[in-house]
């Protein structure tokens, strides 16, 4: 679904300028450099209304935390959920709107501990299967921009999508650990921080896959 225009939007992001990568040509010299700290680093792309990147910055501290996510009006609501925060939890959080095309033109390599894929858009169309953020040429960006040991973690709600993850990570040769298909009733939920999405769907009984991939 389409976001909604976001009334004011650009003065609305503007306000929480001090949670933006701006320019995120920067990180390529330092992916650290937005933070105090220089602590592990993790990913999430499509971090969307931002409540699994706000709850895990506040669950640990000891990690510096960049959310990705590439439409303007989405990372506004996500920056203004973080900025509501920022007297309750430490500043380890920060924001960047843009594309993960762009990862290796971003970050160095090897800079990334731990990149988190929360209910991407499956693009259900065979056509469109280069386009799903678990197909091959991503993983090769990811590969690149993670630290050697590097782990991605992966949820959907989406069967489909998930067998054609499951497929592209066997076929690149990734070693995959705590498989599930239903999160919420296996060992594997302690700890989860759940999304938006994740919250509304398993509420109404959808289970919701998972799985851990090494690089």
């Amino acid at each position: 679904m389409r976001a909604r225009k976001k009334k004011h939007g650009a003065e609305r992001i503007a306000a929480c300028a001090h949670l933006l990568i701006q320019d995120p040509t920067v990180l390529r010299e330092d992916p650290q450099a937005p933070f105090a700290e220089k602590q592990e680093l993790h990913l999430e792309i499509g971090c969307g209304k931002g409540n699994f990147a706000c709850g895990m910055a506040a669950k640990h501290p000891d990690v510096n935390f960049i959310a990705m996510e590439c439409v303007a009006d989405v990372a506004c609501i996500a920056l203004e959920k973080a900025e509501a925060a920022k007297d309750t939890r430490p500043d380890n959080l920060r924001f960047l709107i843009g594309n993960a095309e762009n990862l290796t033109e971003w970050f160095p390599a090897h800079s990334v501990d731990c990149l988190y894929l929360n209910f991407s858009d499956p693009w259900p169309k065979a056509r469109h299967a280069k386009r799903r953020l678990t197909y091959r040429a991503f993983l090769e960006k990811y590969k690149t921009v993670l630290k050697k040991g590097g782990i991605l973690r992966f949820k959907t709600d989406n069967a489909g999508l998930f067998d054609f993850s499951l497929e592209e990570f066997e076929a690149m040769g990734l070693p995959m650990t705590d498989l599930t298909r239903d999160l919420h009733s296996s060992p594997q939920n302690e700890g989860n921080v759940m999304t938006e999405y994740e919250r509304a769907w398993s509420e109404k009984g959808f289970p919701i896959h998972a799985v851990t991939v090494h690089f």
